[in-house]
């Protein structure tokens, strides 16, 4: 245990984050209806299936294992994962809703009124112990039916089906839900559109395009969105949520430098910009011309993203990237499918994502330089492979150390003079890893017993580090 001078503001949000479709299992359950992430293989087959073109958002039992389909099993375990949470001290709760268990197929005009129900029961828990949910209303988790039949969000006609759904949310739970996300990572969808947009690319040539467009629309969503949240739930606040990493250039060179900079604009900024200041940025039109990309623009989009920006920034923070103009295969490092270049600085997870709490604290200045709104780190946290000693005790010590560092980031960038109003750490209870398909792969301060083959009875047991954030939580970060 150490002890540092940094005070967190009082009422800061302590918690913890998870996704509906990496802990809650019960796929075909109360209505649900299937979504992407039922149809994404486990294993580290995964990464090719989400950074490749071609996918048929088929399931094939025969070659592949599926653990969203039950992983944690948090549909029927959630009052006991609520009271462990409770028992740390947790202000908050960061998760998300299933789209498909609210609407089946997405395009209903009646919600699924068991999923629905579900939630409440979740929220009355949460209300029970004093926790605030903050909840992600699309999570990499898309109505697999919009998918198929419309083609994910490069279809315009899917803001209409968001916008129900968003409202239909609201409605119900606009006496138990104050915090609310509208796209996760939506700044990786570009990268990623299978998870974010809910399509697979036709071919790289229209990757781009298609993304940009896809993008566009989710925008627009975001804004009505939020439009619809406020008449709704006046003292709402909604945010945004980004992946973000800073992106250092590899030396003094100029022309990395640039290079760096130019990455961290399209990686970073497009997304904030339109969300937060309401208007593409002016470096994106040069990106636009260059890469050929041509939005399809309608009447009344630009002063809808204007008049309806969000309230406050979320975002995920796992490591910084490092980059140079021209660089080998040999030379490229990844991490949370991003890559760049090694830093000789940094080490990394044993899934090689390279550990930089300092980054966290550049992360925190860079944001609140650029946008002067609240901002909120609702995702960090450090994938390990966890032992349990022959006296039943869980040591992750090293978990410990990441966090502690990147608490102490957080508190500096606070000193710093940065608006930061909560902390939910990812994966506080074990969960499928979204990014491998992996069990093995584990971030909780609570274990689970369930393995990558689906094996395990899942049996919940209190890490080391379950005990150190307890105490973070009580001391309001002054003992870490």
């Amino acid at each position: 245990m150490s002890e540092f001078n940094t005070k967190f503001p009082e009422g800061f949000l302590w918690g913890g984050a998870t996704a509906a479709n990496q802990i809650e299992g019960a796929y075909q359950e109360g209505g649900k209806g299937l979504s992407l992430a039922d149809v994404l293989p486990g294993g580290k087959v995964r990464v090719n299936v989400l950074s490749q073109t071609g996918f048929n958002f088929e399931m094939d039992k025969s070659k592949y294992v599926y653990p969203n389909h039950d992983a944690i099993d948090f549909y029927h375990h959630y009052k006991e994962d609520i009271a462990l949470f409770a028992e740390m001290g947790f202000k908050a709760y960061r998760m998300s809703i299933a789209w498909s268990r609210i609407f089946p197929k997405g395009d209903e005009i009646v919600p699924n009124e068991e999923g629905l129900a579900f939630y409440d029961r979740v929220f009355d828990e949460l209300n029970k112990y004093g926790i605030e949910p903050v909840v992600t209303i699309s999570h990499f988790e898309m109505p697999l039916h919009l998918i198929k039949a419309y083609g994910g969000w490069r279809n315009r006609e899917v803001i209409s089906f968001f916008e129900r759904y968003a409202k239909t949310v609201f409605n119900r739970y606009k006496n138990k839900v104050k915090y609310w996300l509208t796209f996760n990572e939506i700044n990786s969808a570009t990268y990623f559109p299978l998870s974010g947009l809910g399509f697979s690319a036709d071919s790289e040539e229209t990757l781009l395009q298609d993304s940009f467009q896809g993008l566009h629309h989710q925008f627009v969503a975001s804004s009505l969105a939020v439009k619809a949240g406020h008449e709704i739930i006046p003292d709402s606040q909604i945010g945004c949520m980004l992946v973000y990493f800073p992106v250092y250039s590899i030396d003094s060179n100029p022309v990395n430098v640039l290079h760096a900079i130019k990455e961290e604009q399209i990686s970073n900024y497009i997304c904030g910009d339109v969300q937060v200041r309401g208007e593409y940025p002016t470096f994106a039109k040069r990106f636009f011309k260059e890469n050929g990309i041509n939005l399809n623009i309608h009447e009344g989009d630009l002063e809808l993203l204007k008049q309806y920006p969000v309230d406050f920034i979320s975002f995920s923070y796992y490591m910084s990237l490092t980059e140079k103009k021209e660089k080998t295969a040999e030379e490229k490092v990844t991490g949370n499918h991003f890559s760049g270049v090694k830093n000789p600085f940094l080490r990394q997870s044993e899934w090689g994502w390279q550990i930089d709490p300092i980054g966290l604290r550049i992360s925190l200045n860079q944001l609140y330089d650029r946008y002067r709104v609240p901002l909120f780190v609702v995702e960090n946290g450090l994938g390990a492979y966890d032992k349990i000693e022959e006296d039943g005790t869980i040591n992750d010590d090293y978990r410990i150390e990441y966090l502690r560092e990147h608490v102490r980031a957080m508190g500096e960038a606070i000193e710093d003079g940065v608006d930061l109003i909560g902390y939910t750490s990812w994966g506080c209870i074990d969960l499928v890893s979204f990014s491998t398909g992996e069990m093995s792969k584990r971030y909780g301060y609570i274990y689970v017993d369930r393995h990558d083959d689906g094996s395990g009875t899942l049996e919940r047991k209190k890490k080391k580090s379950f005990f150190w954030y307890k105490n973070v939580i009580a001391t309001n970060g002054e003992q870490i």
